[in-house]
């Protein structure tokens, strides 16, 4: 396979020194990548087009977050990609959830080359559909991610998104949506369509979540109260959200969301529901 690496300069954890570290343990393994340096989507699936012209079957490294890590998918073709990631992001949840600790870790594993195949969910809008990894968070979720501030997420990292929470408590919206699923419909305040387990880090949100499986997990938050927030932000603070009360948890391989509201996929948002979700079968191979 040929190599590519992609580098996200404004990623939350990119360091020039880091990089460097990283090419020459992949030169020393054998490996000598293609590189692109990109910090938005539309470079990102740019570079995407030329891999898909060139290479049927690329191994594709991404030293970046998450938010990189999903422009990489919504610009490879479906099927023929072998993925890995370098954890350099703000929040690194599929390192996590992969088990990747650092990208020392993150390099040996490509040398090893130990791969699992890799399923997506799929978010469809009016305007377009969009892939995501670990999850689609609509209602609050998606407005904290449309609302945090760009320049804050870089210097607070994590605190600009409790800025941003912070600030929507204050403009809070009262307002339903409805979930349907085959065999169930939900009315809720908010949801997170979860194809992975983590949530915004370590926080552990559906324990059934697995990204090697095609099945999703709709977590829904019911009430449309903060006092219900505050108290599961206590529990996610507490590791036992997986078991909170103020969740309602609803496997489905596919679903439709009625009502207007925000909506963040894997930590930027993307526009307003209504929306419909369903799963992409073995998209790639990924390293682990």
């Amino acid at each position: 396979m040929k190599p590519f690496l992609f580098i996200n300069p404004l990623s939350g954890s990119y360091a020039r020194k880091r990089i460097n570290t990283v090419l020459t343990r992949l030169k020393i393994a054998g490996l000598a990548p293609t590189v692109f340096s990109a910090s938005t989507p539309a470079e990102i699936h740019s570079y995407c087009r030329q891999i898909n012209e060139i290479d049927d079957a690329p191994l594709v490294i991404v030293a970046g977050g998450d938010g990189t890590f999903n422009a990489v998918v919504n610009g490879l073709q479906p099927g023929s990609a072998t993925l890995a990631v370098l954890p350099l992001g703000t929040s690194n949840v599929l390192a996590a959830e992969l088990g990747i600790k650092s990208v020392k870790n993150g390099v040996k594993r490509i040398v090893k080359g130990n791969t699992r195949p890799l399923s997506l969910g799929l978010l469809e809008l009016e305007q377009g559909s969009h892939r995501f990894i670990l999850m689609a968070g609509i209602g609050l979720d998606g407005t904290v991610v449309r609302d945090v501030w760009p320049l804050g997420k870089r210097l607070l990292k994590q605190g600009a998104y409790a800025l941003s929470a912070l600030v929507s408590a204050f403009r809070w919206d009262r307002s339903m949506i409805e979930i349907i699923t085959a065999d169930k419909r939900l009315e809720c305040h908010s949801v997170i369509v979860c194809s992975a387990s983590r949530y915004g880090g370590d926080f552990i949100i559906a324990p059934e979540g697995d990204v090697f499986s095609p099945e999703l997990t709709a977590v829904c938050i019911r009430k449309n109260k903060r006092q219900s927030y505050v108290r599961l932000a206590y529990e996610l603070f507490r590791g036992k959200a997986d078991i909170s009360s103020e969740l309602v948890r609803i496997p489905a391989d596919g679903l439709e969301i009625r009502g207007t509201k925000p909506i963040q996929i894997d930590g930027d948002f993307v526009g307003y529901s209504p929306a419909r979700i369903t799963t992409v079968h073995d998209f790639a191979r990924i390293i682990v």
